[in-house]
């Protein structure tokens, strides 16, 4: 009897869990594309600041090469 009770809640364990996983797979599947979302604006961010960060670079650059007298 006891075997039995064991096994019984093993498989209603496991019919639990798998209940679980299909009833969580839509949202894992929206956060997926909410990760991507966020993936793709910071890698936005970081090359709007990586081209600020040359071009400040380079104004700073030509502006000591212009002070420099000849």
């Amino acid at each position: 009897m006891k075997a039995f009770l064991v096994g019984l809640l093993v498989i209603l364990s496991v019919f639990l869990l798998t209940g679980l996983g299909v009833l969580l797979f839509p949202l894992l599947l929206v956060l997926g594309f909410a990760i991507r979302i966020l993936i793709l604006v910071l890698i936005c961010l970081f090359s709007i600041w990586i081209v600020g960060k040359l071009a400040l670079t380079l104004i700073d650059v030509l502006k000591r090469k212009e002070q420099k007298p000849i």
